[in-house]
């Protein structure tokens, strides 16, 4: 049996946002009792809390929206590459020992430790060029284990807007604090939430073996 990575974040009213985004809330609209079979909630949260996809529509007003997007990107071989040492951004240099054979995804573990309760504005971001150098290898998706591919404080979002220009497709607020470099198959599709500008995912690894 091949084993499992489970890779996002547990979800609930402590999660991390951007301040100012929403939080994780839930109420019950039925509960089960006496003139009631079944449990209902209904849930409000921004679709950037825990592991996510970001859809083109997050940072371009003509970018589509996550649910019209092809799931092909988000399953299949993947590459885990940890880039854990200091500095604002992944840099080029960080990832040119793991270039060979690149798969079309790359997931990038930045930290030793995953944020689970507070969110962290000195989160490590990807520079510009490194996500135009993985573009140049044939790599679709880019998955990270911060909140963003841009710095917290970033106003231009440069680095979203490589994504926007070479097409390829993001997951951020992975947690990859168990997981070994290496190659992997990465389950982690989004939502079909039509107008929306990003969806929730449950991201897995599974080996390529048993």
């Amino acid at each position: 049996m091949k084993k499992i990575w489970d890779i996002s974040p547990p979800v609930g009213p402590g999660s991390p946002v951007f301040e100012g985004d929403t939080r994780y809330s839930q109420q019950w609209t039925w509960r089960i009792g006496a003139n009631c079979p079944v449990n209902v909630s209904a849930v409000t949260l921004s679709p950037h809390v825990g592991a996510h996809a970001d859809a083109p529509l997050h940072y371009s007003s003509q970018g589509a929206a996550v649910g019209s997007l092809d799931l092909e990107p988000y399953l299949g071989p993947c590459r885990v590459i940890h880039a854990l040492g200091p500095g604002p951004c992944v840099e080029i240099d960080e990832l040119a020992h793991a270039q060979a054979n690149l798969p079309p995804r790359v997931l990038l573990r930045t930290c030793e430790r995953f944020a689970h309760t507070s969110f962290d504005p000195g989160f490590k971001a990807i520079s510009p060029q490194t996500l135009g150098w993985l573009a140049d290898r044939g790599v679709r998706l880019v998955g990270i284990d911060s909140a963003s591919v841009d710095p917290a404080t970033s106003k231009d979002l440069a680095a979203h807007q490589v994504l926007l220009h070479r097409d390829i497709r993001v997951l951020e607020n992975l947690c990859l604090d168990e997981v070994e470099q290496g190659d992997y198959e990465l389950i982690a599709l989004p939502l079909k939430w039509m107008h929306c500008d990003a969806s929730p995912v449950r991201a897995v690894l599974r080996s390529l073996s048993s």
